[in-house]
């Protein structure tokens, strides 16, 4: 073993173990910090397959955009951020099995999908841009993938209106005009 493949493994081990946090932790803000932690070592994951750009969006967007509208909309709502008894379920056990279940789908999924899948990334044709590379995800997003984002872009944006409208009572009002 290299050590790029010791620094991604525990990189990986970080991502796992702090994404199980995110998941159990019953105080919200701990959960969302949690999910910074899992998110930038994903970003560090990308780093160690050099996309370096991908990292750096994980990072801009999810960590610095997508964790802050999310601590943002708990704070606002007035959303219980402490542990609470009222939202633990007796189904703990039926959502486990049904996490492991789902799991195993998708990794027997995936071993079906790339079991054939060969991408030689030595070979770059003559003007076009190397896999992974800068070029070629600019390429993607502003080509392929620009609409889809622009549609994200407004839906998040209508989520924080509506989260705003929802925490004020006084918006809507007789009592407001």
């Amino acid at each position: 073993m290299t050590g790029y493949e010791v620094v991604f493994a525990l990189l990986g081990a970080v991502a796992v173990g702090s994404g199980l946090l995110v998941v159990t932790t019953r105080n919200v803000v701990r959960a969302a910090l949690w999910l910074v932690v899992t998110l930038g070592s994903l970003a560090g994951c990308y780093l160690m397959l050099t996309a370096e750009l991908v990292a750096v969006v994980q990072l801009l967007i999810y960590v610095g955009a997508v964790v802050v509208l999310l601590l943002f909309a708990a704070m606002f709502t007035r959303a219980p951020i402490g542990p609470t008894g009222d939202l633990d379920t007796g189904n703990r056990p039926v959502a486990a099995l049904v996490a492991l279940a789902t799991a195993g789908l998708l990794v027997v999924l995936l071993v079906q999908a790339f079991r054939q899948a060969y991408v030689d990334v030595g070979a770059v044709p003559p003007g076009d841009a190397a896999p992974g590379s800068a070029a070629a995800v600019g390429a993607a997003v502003f080509r392929t993938w620009v609409l889809p984002f622009e549609v994200i872009s407004v839906l998040l944006l209508a989520a924080l209106v509506g989260a705003i409208v929802l925490s004020r009572p006084d918006i809507g009002t007789a009592e407001s005009r």
